[in-house]
């Protein structure tokens, strides 16, 4: 099977990636809490480790792209 879309290989590594999971897991926790969180510090924190996250996640959706090109 040939993944080309970006969001195809993000939901195939949400499937069969461990990493990936946790990831998307506390990304989307971070998310909750910068929402819930009235501090602005701390919402900014939080905002910048989602960030990092994503990054990680579109890291990994880029090098899956490239091993099965």
């Amino acid at each position: 099977m040939e993944l080309k879309d970006s969001e195809e290989i993000k939901k195939h590594l949400l499937e069969t990636n461990d990493e990936y999971q946790r990831m998307a897991r506390q990304h989307q926790e971070f998310d909750l809490q910068a929402k819930n969180e009235q501090d602005e510090v701390e919402e900014h924190r939080l905002k910048k480790l989602k960030l990092h996250l994503k990054d990680q996640m579109e890291g990994m959706v880029a090098q899956y792209r490239t091993q099965t090109a």
